[in-house]
């Protein structure tokens, strides 16, 4: 993907995800120091926003396991610190938007 097109995605990511959840994507995020993050959260956190057409099959083949049915993954690699993915409806939830 050339950088036009990959900075659009990016853009358009940052932007509906921002809608979904009722917060607000910071203009000029990660153009300058001033603005490192793309999202800003109804709670005040900040979110770093990825498209990836491929990135994480086995992320999500985890988080939508039919049989487990988590409501959250956690995750963690060697040496590295914990992550928790959820899908957007249980965001929403913690988020006390719906």
């Amino acid at each position: 993907m050339g950088g036009r097109k990959s900075k659009s995605k990016g853009y358009t990511g940052e932007k509906e995800f921002a809608e979904l959840i009722g917060g607000r994507r910071i203009p000029a995020s990660g153009a300058a120091d001033a603005f490192p993050n793309d999202v800003e959260l109804p709670n005040g956190w900040l979110a770093e926003i990825k498209r990836r057409r491929e990135g994480m099959k086995t992320l999500y083949k985890w988080v939508e396991d039919e049989r487990e049915n988590p409501d959250i993954v956690a995750y963690r690699s060697d040496r590295k610190q914990w992550l928790i993915v959820m899908d957007l409806d249980h965001f929403k939830q913690l988020l006390n938007k719906e």
